[in-house]
């Protein structure tokens, strides 16, 4: 990748530390009291209901909205005790509400490579630059978009652009990775093609760690081994994955009965069978 050579990169065994995080906004509190420990490679899901705050917890993770209450630390640096700006090309950001930011005309590999230099629409001649288009090359094959290359964002289907989204994020060699519903709007051929591409990311030891919203337990992959339930900006249950995906703490948090399973590592939710 294109900064994995920079010798300043510090190494970080603690991702992210939350204490008591809050955000209030308008008179209302988005996130309250949400605390949280995110070791290195510690791959967590974030589940809740729609408004249960989990956009918001990803914001105060990619260092662009600051607590109301609480501590955060990120990648070793703590909110208002140093420069958050120079943590932000660690940290990879995938959300279709980024779309509007980027040139969707433009051919997918100048787009993951205008990527590493933190820009949004690549210039003429960007893929001059050996060097950037080796890093895009790769972040293109690591999310098996390779074959998308010569493609216009424009043309590809919702679940190629997720590919190309998701490899423009790896395309710094980022150590975090924030996923905001990354299989919305797949159908079933293409969730289950992403999903493996998630999985094998989430296997690579020298890989990021992943922080995944989703609202569907049959979204996670096998590799996610920390959850984070919210509801309403609180936080229900948070550690171990298996600890916290129980048919009452996932009841509780999505307000209906349900009953969880796990086989295969893939998980299940079934509602109306308690």
């Amino acid at each position: 990748m294109y900064v994995v050579s920079d010798p300043a990169r510090p190494l970080v065994t603690e991702t992210a530390r939350l204490e008591g995080v809050g955000v209030r906004r308008g008179g209302t509190d988005i996130l309250q009291d949400v605390t949280l420990t995110l070791r290195r490679r510690d791959h967590l899901a974030v589940l809740g209901p729609n408004g249960a705050g989990k956009t918001t917890l990803l914001r105060v993770l990619s260092t662009y909205l600051y607590p109301t209450r609480g501590e955060a630390t990120v990648l070793g640096t703590t909110f208002g005790r140093g420069d958050l700006r120079e943590l932000r090309p660690r940290i990879g950001f995938v959300s279709v509400g980024l779309d509007p930011l980027t040139h969707e005309r433009a051919a997918a590999l100048p787009l993951v490579a205008v990527a590493c230099r933190g820009g949004l629409w690549p210039p003429p001649g960007i893929l001059d630059d050996p060097a950037l288009r080796s890093a895009a090359e790769s972040a293109l094959a690591r999310v098996g978009a390779g074959h998308l290359a010569e493609r216009r964002v424009d043309t590809l289907s919702q679940g190629e652009r997720q590919r190309v989204r998701m490899a423009r994020a790896l395309a710094t060699d980022p150590e975090l990775l924030l996923l905001d519903e990354p299989f919305a709007g797949l159908d079933l051929g293409g969730r289950e093609a992403l999903l493996l591409d998630v999985e094998r990311l989430l296997a690579d030891p020298d890989g990021p760690t992943v922080v995944m919203v989703t609202h569907h337990l049959e979204e996670l992959p096998p590799g996610v081994v920390s959850g984070l339930l919210l509801r309403s900006g609180r936080s229900l249950a948070a550690g171990p994955v298996d600890d916290v995906l129980t048919d009452a703490a996932v009841s509780e948090a999505f307000g209906i009965d349900v009953e969880v399973r796990r086989r295969g590592g893939r998980w299940t939710a079934t509602a109306g069978v308690r």
